[in-house]
Order: structure tokens, then sequence, then C-alpha cells
């Protein structure tokens, strides 16, 4: 057998100067046989100071004892493969500083038996910045977490006085209007109007943020019955605007039933509210695998949208038509949106004015429960 480090001599040795990442080799005892140019740019030592000596004097103290260990493992079952797998692993500087790596094994068979080739690359920017943004997410995680209590909080404690307000406002309306002047009668309005939109805006921030707050366990859930249950609870706006709901047969899913219940419903809601005039709804509903994921599709033929306003209609309290023609807070599609990242899938819209709109939203197959 040609021992190739014999065959290629300086050119092996160029090949190894010019790799962008620090390679040492080492025979089947551990021992550095050789170095390239970046490994005394990282390591600090000198060729000198690396080569007979053990491989180890690279890693901190705490891991050289067990290391041994894995050399020799390694060399009973020698494959290209990646050093220490789902692990950070360490490396130490001749100065004594230690800094995270990440290594690849590579065997080579020759004269003088095995040897290994280990690159090993400084990942510390990559591990700083994965620290950061994990640090970043959980920060994120614990605000919205805060601001959804704030809102179940604040809007659940602000539901008697704003009762007490309405009804007050009421009975004034009911006894004295008429009985005062054009203006003092249109400001009772005002205030009893008023008073209902505040209702409504603080029930519908109460369902938002009990999406998460009391959301049930999942489980199996059959969507066929789920849509059993909008077409009964939507009934009346059905049978009123001769709508036409089209559902092809859908899969059982694991999930919050009765979240997926106000899910739908919220989309039908929609389909029919944004209909045009004199033309009966009709609205599709569909369910289909797409790696991994079931991607339920909502498509009316109602009176659609420009396609910049794709991502606005899912922002809270976000409208892109006029209350008096489409009464509503804004709300529903927020909460959808919710629903379904809280099942682990996403949802978007794609939608051309005056032809429709079609939702489409994944689930997991088998979602983790939350």
């Amino acid at each position: 057998m040609t021992d190739p480090l014999e065959k290629y001599g300086a050119a092996f040795h160029q090949l190894l100067d010019a790799a962008p990442d620090a390679m040492v080799v080492v025979n089947e005892s551990g021992k550095v046989v050789l170095v390239n140019a970046m490994v005394e740019t990282l390591f600090g030592y000198s060729r000198a100071e690396l080569l007979g000596q053990p491989i180890e004097m690279l890693l901190p103290q705490r891991f050289r004892s067990a290391h041994a260990g894995h050399i020799r493992g390694f060399t009973k079952e020698p494959r290209v493969r990646r050093m220490g797998e789902g692990q950070l692993l360490f490396a130490r500087t001749k100065a004594g500083r230690e800094f995270p790596v990440e290594v690849s094994l590579s065997p080579m068979q020759t004269e003088r038996g095995m040897l290994v080739t280990a690159a090993i690359r400084d990942i510390s920017e990559r591990v700083k910045a994965e620290q950061t943004l994990k640090r970043h997410a959980e920060e994120l995680a614990r605000s919205n977490a805060d601001l959804e209590q704030f809102a179940y909080v604040a809007s659940h404690d602000l539901q008697e006085p704003l009762r007490t307000i309405s009804s007050f406002a009421q009975l004034l309306a009911r006894r004295y209007k008429g009985k005062l002047d054009a203006d003092a009668d249109e400001f009772i309005d005002f205030v009893v109007d008023g008073a209902a939109r505040m209702q409504t805006l603080i029930n519908d921030l109460l369902t938002f943020s009990r999406v998460t707050t009391r959301g049930k366990q999942f489980a199996s859930t059959d969507c066929n019955a789920v849509m059993g249950y909008v077409k009964k609870n939507l009934e009346l706006v059905i049978g009123e605007t001769q709508a036409t709901i089209d559902i092809e047969n859908l899969p059982t899913v694991n999930a919050d039933a009765s979240q997926l219940v106000q899910l739908f419903q919220n989309l039908v809601s929609n389909a029919i509210k944004f209909r045009k005039p004199d033309v009966p709804p009709r609205i599709a509903i569909e369910a289909k695998d797409q790696q991994g994921m079931i991607q339920f599709s909502v498509k009316d033929n109602g009176i659609g949208f420009e396609p910049q306003y794709a991502d606005r209609i899912f922002l809270l309290f976000q409208r892109l038509h006029g209350k008096r023609d489409y009464p509503g807070t804004g709300i529903g599609l927020a909460v959808c949106k919710k629903i379904v990242e809280r099942h682990g899938g996403r949802i978007w819209v794609e939608s051309t004015p005056g032809v429709g709109a079609t939702f489409h939203f994944t689930l997991p197959k088998t979602p983790t429960n939350i």
C-alpha cells in the first residue's frame, strides 16, 4: 500500500495549509503527526510544540480523560462524521482561552496505520448569535405572555364599570329622550352608541386573549364534525343569504376542538359578510396533505381585496372597509391567526378584487400540545 502522506508529500502539506479550518492529523494513539498553519493561528502553538503530543492538549482539562476513550472508539469504527453531534464542543488555546468549536473527523488508512484528520472550526460568533437570538425569543415570549395577561385582566376589569355606564346611558335614553332639546338627545345617543361599541371591543379583546390563556388540551378532532357545528351556529345567516357551503371530506386532526370551530366559523362568517350584492355566497372548503402538514383552504366568491392588504388583515383591529358597510371590530382574522399559530401552523390569503378570496392555513399532523 502506498502511504498518501509520503506519495503526495509537500502537495499534501500545502493542501492542508490552504484549508480555512484548523486541520490536525493524529495517529491511532491520538498523537499529533501533522498540523496546518491555521492550527498555529487559532491555538497559539507552533508546529514543533504540537507534533508528537496528545491531541488532548488542545482541549480543556475537564474533557481530556474522556477524549482518549472517544479516540479508541472511533478507530474501531472509523467513518467520516461530525464529532459530538448534538453537543457543544470546546477547545483551549495555549494561553488558556476556551472557545466553542465544530469538529469533523475523516479517517485515512496509511502504511503507518489509521490516521484521523480533524477539521476544527471556531464557532464563537455563531454560538454568540444563537444565544442572542434565543434570549430575544425568550424576552419576546415573556413580553407576549405579559401583554396577553394584561389584555385579559384589563378587559375583564373594565366590564363592570362599562356595564354601569351603559345601563345608565340607556336609562337616560328611555326616560328623557324627547323631553330635552335635540342636542341633548343626540348626546345621549352618542353615549349609548359609544358604550355599546366599547362593550363589543372589550368582548373581542377577551376572545383574543383567551386563545392561549383559556385554550384546551389537544385531542383527536374530526373536522367534518367541526363544520357541522359551524353550519348549525350560522344557520340563520346562511339561510338569509342563500349561502352554499361545499365541503370535501375533511381529515381528523389533533387539536383544540372549540378553537377549530371558532377558526372555521370566523372564516365562513367573513366569506358570507364580504359577499357581492345580490350574489349568493358560495364557499368551498377542502384539505390536502402538504409536506408533513395538512393544508386547509376556504374559498369564496365575494368582493375580494387588493393583494397588498394580505398581511394587514390579520393584524388586531385592522379593517379594510367602513363600519357602516361591514360592521365588526376587525379582530376575527387576528383570532384565526392566533389559533393557527397555537396549533403550530400558519395562515395566509390569496385574493383578487371582484373575484373572491381564498384563505389557506396549515395544521401539523401531530402538533405539540400547548
